[in-house]
């Protein structure tokens, strides 16, 4: 006689033993009705959150360090590293171009803060500059600077990834003049410590839950649900436009490398649940490279465009800043003309590739923007304070997406991804073959000189 099928509970209490994505889901929901609950107890949970990003950033540097010092070597090919990154690029700024006309663009039809009828004189910017501590984004110059290491472990210790690339590059291409055969337990030992910080992602991955639970007890027990209702328009424009940019991502992505985004969302649909939880990709970055190597794309590929990603192509921010720049305008009655809405998109070019890491950058890249316009006041951007933390979902989920299709673009324009295997993967018929991570044999590392 055939064994009975297990119980709804039992069966329930499977699932939410073995898949994270369950768990995730269920910390969230939990979150959500202990913050409009209790709001009090939900904002004492906020080290939930923190302590689980901490223990994130302490494992980003070094990851990407491992992964792209053994992706240079064991591509064997310096010049083609460089190519893919001159490539990323060329698609990160076409692609944040494309995400600021768009957001200008439905601005315009939509005009979300038209009727508001704002005074600027009632606006302090006070507010402002205590949600961004009496920062500045830096210039281009400060920026180019600032990616260059003053020291090898400060790079490390400041948790700055384009330092840490830098450096990356510079030992990869090292390990390449020298060869194998002159420094033959140098790549093998820092293959280890890849293998050794993939393990502890494993480890504080099972924190997750915990961190999704307070995140969004936080967010739901300090703004409520009321501010949805105020912001309703500005909120379902930018959630929409942003829906239009990840079908058009999703169009490139097919076009260029034959994969379905659609697929690509469900084999990281974990990663994604999590970065809308706690509000940041970061906290995804080590999950999220090693499942694009697991589908094809090469270590050096991955290793580069990815984390290169998240200071030059903040797709969903860009959209936001391009709403939120017209929203602004309209509410106090500013109307701007095509020219100062194209001196919108090339400044927001600009101060947008320097905001990853700063505390209040979006509020600083529009404080920018309202005063090169010299049209609206600088006050009127507190007008945002309110609604910015609920578009931290779209920002995300926008950011990891378009990170993740430039990875696969140019690593097929580079002839660095296996498109077959990662169909299979993304397919789920690849699960054994996807253990293994895509590229050459350690051993093949060939000396140049």
């Amino acid at each position: 006689m055939p064994p009975s099928p297990p119980s709804l509970p039992r069966r329930v209490a499977g699932v939410l033993r073995t898949s994270l994505f369950a768990q995730v889901a269920c910390a969230l929901v939990l979150g959500i009705v202990v913050g409009r609950l209790w709001p009090g107890f939900a904002s004492d949970l906020q080290p939930l959150g923190d302590g689980f990003t901490r223990l994130i950033k302490t494992i980003i540097s070094p990851l990407v360090f491992c992964v792209v010092v053994v992706g240079i070597a064991k591509a064997g090919d310096l010049k083609a590293f460089g190519r893919i990154g001159l490539k990323a690029l060329v698609w990160f700024e076409v692609a944040s171009t494309l995400a600021l006309v768009i957001g200008l663009v439905a601005a315009n039809v939509v005009q979300p803060g038209a009727g508001m009828h704002v005074d600027p004189a009632t606006l302090s910017s006070k507010a402002v500059d205590a949600k961004t501590g009496g920062g500045s984004l830096p210039t281009t110059t400060e920026f180019v600077l600032n990616a260059l290491p003053t020291s090898f472990i400060g790079a490390f210790a400041e948790n700055s990834l384009l330092q840490v690339l830098v450096l990356a590059c510079l030992v990869g291409a090292a390990l390449l003049h020298l060869g194998n055969t002159r420094v033959p337990q140098v790549l093998p030992a820092i293959e280890q410590a890849q293998e050794i910080i993939f393990a502890i992602v494993g480890f504080v991955m099972r924190l997750a839950p915990i961190a999704v639970f307070g995140a969004m007890a936080v967010l739901i027990g300090q703004y409520g649900l009321g501010v949805i209702e105020t912001y309703a328009k500005l909120i379902v424009l930018c959630y929409v436009a942003a829906a239009l940019f990840i079908a058009l991502l999703a169009v490139a992505l097919r076009v260029v490398t034959g994969l379905s985004l659609w697929k690509f969302v469900r084999y990281i649909r974990e990663e994604l649940l999590l970065a809308l939880g706690t509000a940041s990709t970061e906290s995804v970055l080590p999950r999220v490279m090693q499942k694009l190597r697991k589908a094809g794309a090469r270590d050096d590929a991955v290793g580069l465009v990815l984390p290169t990603g998240y200071s030059f192509n903040l797709d969903g921010a860009s959209l936001y800043l391009s709403i939120g720049t017209l929203f602004i305008a309209q509410a106090v009655g500013v109307d701007l003309s095509l020219g100062q809405q194209i001196t919108v998109v090339l400044v927001l070019m600009l101060t947008s590739k320097g905001m990853a890491g700063i505390p209040g950058s979006a509020f600083l890249a529009l404080s920018a923007t309202a005063s090169s316009l010299g049209a609206i006041p600088a006050g009127a951007v507190a007008l945002l304070l309110g609604v910015d933390r609920i578009m931290d979902s779209m920002r995300v989920v926008t950011n990891l997406l378009g990170n993740c299709v430039a990875v696969f673009a140019v690593s097929r324009w580079e002839g660095a991804l296996d498109v077959v295997r990662a169909k299979q993967v993304l397919d789920g018929e690849a699960a054994a073959v996807a253990e293994e991570p895509a590229g050459t044999p350690a051993e093949e590392l060939v000396p140049e000189g």
